[in-house]
């Protein structure tokens, strides 16, 4: 019994780690479907995906500027 509990915390670690490997959204991102326009919107940022069957799995969410305040590029 002592050595089935962390099995399963690797196992649930291992599952969770994986599930996230192929996705880069954020708990932020927040998409939505506007079916009248055929996209999906993401409510937290705005950033807009062209319509598909699912929402978008990666955040179109621009980068933040650096601390001198200049966009990155």
């Amino acid at each position: 019994m002592i050595l089935l509990l962390p099995l399963l915390a690797i196992g649930v670690f291992l599952y969770l780690w994986l599930s996230r490997r192929g996705s880069t959204l954020t708990r932020h991102c927040l998409w939505r479907l506007h079916r009248a326009e055929g996209v999906w919107r993401c409510a937290a940022c705005g950033a807009e995906s062209a319509g598909g069957p699912t929402a978008p799995r990666h955040c179109l969410r621009p980068p933040p500027p650096d601390a001198g305040g200049r966009p990155r590029g």
